[in-house]
């Protein structure tokens, strides 16, 4: 029986684990201490001010998935959008429904948050990804272009530093 639920700190163990599945599933070949990934999760989603949400797939005691998300503002005018970081499905449990029952009950948050859209974005060679979103409904959209600065180039930047 899938239950989906959102982390509690007592998941922090479980998560840890799922996120060492999901580097390695990115390619991921150098995975650091797992005191200090279940350190950074303790501090991202349970810290003073935290800066993400967690919603876990569990099929009895199994943790089978998760859904990462924030809330960003603002969205169209002056409402909030859900933004979804991350979905993931431990590889065997794929194509068994748990992705489809995270989006819907991160869309019933979106929902009770009163946000005006849920985004998100997938690697443009997760072919998989993409065919599920597709059938869920969800367009691509065109028109934006996605930045990103990595540690060296934004603390280059937060010190007023200039691109040679």
């Amino acid at each position: 029986m899938l239950a989906i639920s959102h982390a509690e700190p007592g998941d922090v163990g479980d998560l840890a684990d799922l996120m060492e599945e999901l580097d390695r599933f990115y390619g991921v070949t150098e995975i650091g201490p797992r005191i200090e990934r279940e350190s950074q999760i303790r501090r991202v989603l349970f810290g003073v001010r935290p800066a993400a949400y967690t919603l876990l797939a569990r099929d009895g005691e199994e943790l089978v998935g998760m859904a990462a998300y924030s809330f960003l503002w603002p969205a169209a005018g002056v409402t909030t959008s859900l933004f979804l970081k991350e979905l993931y499905v431990r590889q065997n449990r794929q194509r068994h429904g748990v992705g489809r029952r995270l989006i819907e009950v991160l869309c019933e948050v979106a929902a009770a948050q009163g946000c005006s859209r849920v985004e998100w974005q997938t690697e443009v060679d997760n072919a998989a990804a993409q065919a599920f979103y597709k059938a869920l409904g969800a367009p691509v959209l065109s028109g934006k272009v996605f930045y990103r600065l990595d540690e060296t180039e934004l603390t280059r930047l937060a010190h007023g530093g200039q691109k040679p």
